[in-house]
């Protein structure tokens, strides 16, 4: 049982990882601001960590990595492009990664609360996960 607690947490923190790292590379086409851009590529660098860590937390138990959704991805994209088309610049950049953010917060948070009995360090690397993006979120505020 905790076995299958440890991968089903670690599945949902890689897709979550890879879901971010996708988002960030939509919308960095569209930042124009220098200190937006650095903070972005930080927060970038800081999931890139994560995912790798996450990558190998599921070799160790067997596993492969959880890819998201292609509808998730083409659905992100489309979303981006258009919101970026109608209203662009910083506060709407902003607005979509800290909307990426919050979604990541519930779902992992959501998948650390069904599977308790995940190993420590499956736990551990969910709440860095948890850390980060409310971390992005706060830096992100200053643009609205």
């Amino acid at each position: 049982m905790k076995e299958e607690h440890t991968i089903a947490l670690l599945k949902e923190c890689s897709s979550g990882c890879k879901m971010a790292l996708n988002s960030i590379d939509q919308i960095l086409e569209y930042v124009q601001d220098e200190m937006l851009e650095h903070t972005i590529l930080e927060a970038k660098e800081e999931h890139e960590k994560l995912e790798k860590k996450c990558g190998e937390l599921l070799r160790g138990q067997g596993e492969h990595e959880k890819q998201p959704g292609l509808t998730a991805e083409v659905f992100s994209k489309i979303t981006t492009d258009v919101k970026m088309m109608m209203n662009g610049g910083n506060c709407q950049i902003a607005k979509l990664l800290m909307d990426g953010c919050n979604m990541g917060l519930q779902s992992v948070s959501e998948c650390r609360n069904q599977n308790r009995e995940a190993s420590k360090d499956a736990k551990d690397l969910a709440e860095k996960i948890i850390r980060a993006e409310e971390g992005f979120m706060k830096r992100l505020r200053v643009y609205l």
